[in-house]
């Protein structure tokens, strides 16, 4: 389920986005959208603490504080429901077009009276948009393929929010009496970006205990359907998620066969069918006796079919059974072989939690090593300056060693603007540990210009990492137009590392860039991209997606022991 802090984010963020379509002041809405960054980021549960408590998040008066205490205390906020009831539902969508945003959405309901996305569509084919102040050819070329990623987007979730309910599922399904395993399976265990329902896989001799447990848990908002192997629950959020429960001796053959892929198991299934054996969810029989011969486990399965254990990443059916029949199978990097995070923020730009903060809270996931690398002063509105990153310096250099002895890299995450320059000369620049550099703007430049900007950032001898290489927001703005191959070229000839950004809603490089990267002899970092505290967990998601991506440890720099990482950046620059 989605953590309190984070239910109130959504719900502030959309206070200041009506705010802004029935024309509110300015400065309040800045003042709810800074409040929702600050509440998603904080540490504590926003649900567990009194006014006072919530006046002492930076950016939360009273006022605020007061709606949060009223949300919590009645399930809604007055305020908001006032200014929703001004604004039809379908206006309120148009604001979940990518692209589009509050402002845009105001004037075409005010000028054209649209409001719903389907009536945005036809008014763009009718050329009734042209008539509006900045609404010309291209803004509508924008809103059309933000439309198509909303589509695209609907009835599917992110990971994090599939894991989130599933984990929870899993624990409390695994305590009842009678469970002897559960796990969840499907696209979720294979770890895929975005996941349309949620597969749990139960093992016990009697399913009845399991299935009332699942359709009594408090998150279940409507039963699809309740069986004895099967039950369907919706969440209030509208996740469908599925329970199967199979007896434990079917264990094995029934997790290989739910966490799929569909194309990984015709495979398999083909397979056994050329050693005379039929597979099923139920087990692997021999195909003229029907007798059963495993299904225990996902070992004795694959074993029997002549294969080690593949990877639930892996199985994509993108090279997996030849790797595997020729004993090739990479060994994949796990979340537990990082030993630091090389890009992560704090308050001094736009995260929400201090240095001392985020330190604290690195060295207690084990960490060797961690980089603090905040925005540099292009980034205009994060109000860097020489001085306050210098005087950042000095404190980590203070700090390093002195939390369980995790050393500390400042760094900055630059901006590559539109002709590929970086903030800094380059004498500056060379202060740094580690320097991230990522695109922030000019999203819709041509293929040609895009390529090029990322190439010379690749080029820059300062430049240890490509952040974020692709900009997409998953389901809300597409990547930029870019050669790709041409860009991982350039970054095995100048040594240059691509970030696995671990973000949720980036994953970027996402699973099938990463194969082609891995090709051209590139290195990789996988990083958080963390703005609060709890962020930095978010390694979870960007190790799954390079396991996609067929990488081991020795492809991730930040798996690799300081001394080595120290080379890698300094022969970095050298080779440049």
């Amino acid at each position: 389920m989605a953590r309190p802090n984070d239910e109130v984010e959504d719900l502030f963020q959309e206070y200041a986005d009506l705010l802004s379509i029935t024309g509110g002041d300015a400065f309040k809405v800045r003042s709810y959208e800074k409040a929702a960054r600050a509440i998603g980021g904080h540490h504590e549960d926003v649900s567990t603490l009194d006014v006072k408590a919530l006046r002492a998040i930076p950016g939360v008066g009273r006022s605020i504080a007061d709606k949060v205490a009223e949300y919590f205390a009645t399930g809604s906020v007055r305020a908001v429901e006032e200014v929703r009831a001004k604004i039809p539902d379908g206006v309120r969508r148009l604001v979940a077009i990518p692209t589009l945003g509050p402002k845009k959405a105001a004037a075409l309901y005010h000028d054209l009276g649209i409001a719903s996305v389907d009536e945005l569509v036809a008014a763009i084919h009718a050329e009734r948009l042209r008539g509006l102040k900045g609404f010309g050819p291209r803004t509508e070329e924008n809103i059309l393929r933000g439309v198509e990623l909303l589509r695209q987007s609907g009835g599917r979730v992110l990971l994090d929010a599939a894991l989130a309910v599933a984990d929870e599922i899993v624990a409390v399904l695994s305590a009842v009496p009678g469970c002897e395993r559960c796990e969840h399976a499907g696209s979720l265990r294979r770890f895929r970006e975005t996941i349309g329902d949620v597969d749990i896989l139960a093992a016990a001799a009697d399913s009845a205990p399991l299935m009332r447990a699942f359709r009594e848990l408090p998150l279940v908002a409507e039963v699809i359907v309740a069986g004895e192997k099967k039950t369907s629950i919706r969440t209030a959020e509208g996740l469908q998620v599925d329970l199967r429960v199979v007896p434990p001796g079917a264990w094995g053959a029934a997790l290989q066969y739910f966490t799929g892929s569909q194309a990984h198991n015709v495979r398999t299934r083909v397979l056994a069918v050329h050693a005379g054996l039929k597979l099923s969810e139920y087990g692997l029989f021999d195909a003229a006796s029907g007798e059963l011969i495993v299904s225990e486990t996902e070992d004795e399965v694959y074993d029997r079919l002549g294969l080690p254990w593949i990877p639930p990443t892996l199985r994509e059916d993108r090279g997996e059974i030849e790797a595997a029949q020729r004993g090739e199978l990479p060994e994949l990097v796990t979340e537990a072989h990082l030993l630091g995070d090389l890009h992560t923020h704090t308050d001094l730009t736009d995260g929400v939690a201090s240095l001392e903060d985020m330190v604290r809270a690195a060295a207690a996931r084990g960490y060797a090593y961690y980089a603090i690398t905040d925005h540099a002063p292009d980034m205009a509105m994060q109000r860097m300056s020489d001085e306050k990153i210098l005087a950042q310096r000095e404190r980590v250099r203070e700090l390093d060693g002195t939390v369980a002895g995790m050393r500390l890299l400042h760094g900055t995450e630059l901006n590559i603007g539109p002709d590929g320059e970086v903030d800094w000369p380059e004498p500056f620049l060379r202060g740094f540990d580690v320097c991230v550099a990522s695109i922030h703007s000019h999203f819709t430049q041509d293929r040609a210009t895009v390529t090029r900007r990322l190439v010379r950032a690749a080029e820059n001898p300062c430049v240890h990492v490509i952040g974020h290489p692709t900009t997409r927001l998953i389901g809300r703005r597409g990547p930029v137009d870019v050669d790709l191959a041409e860009v991982f070229r350039a970054c095995a000839r100048t040594g240059t590392a691509l970030e696995i950004n671990s973000a949720p809603d980036r994953l970027d490089l996402r699973d099938e860039d990463i194969l082609l990267a891995k090709r051209f002899g590139v290195r990789f970092a996988i990083n958080s991209d963390a703005h609060a505290v709890h962020h930095l967990g978010f390694v979870r998601y960007g190790a799954g997606t390079a396991q996609r991506g067929w990488l081991t440890r020795d492809d991730v720099i930040n798996t690799w022991p300081l001394e080595r990482l120290r080379a890698f950046l300094g022969s970095a620059q050298a080779q440049q």
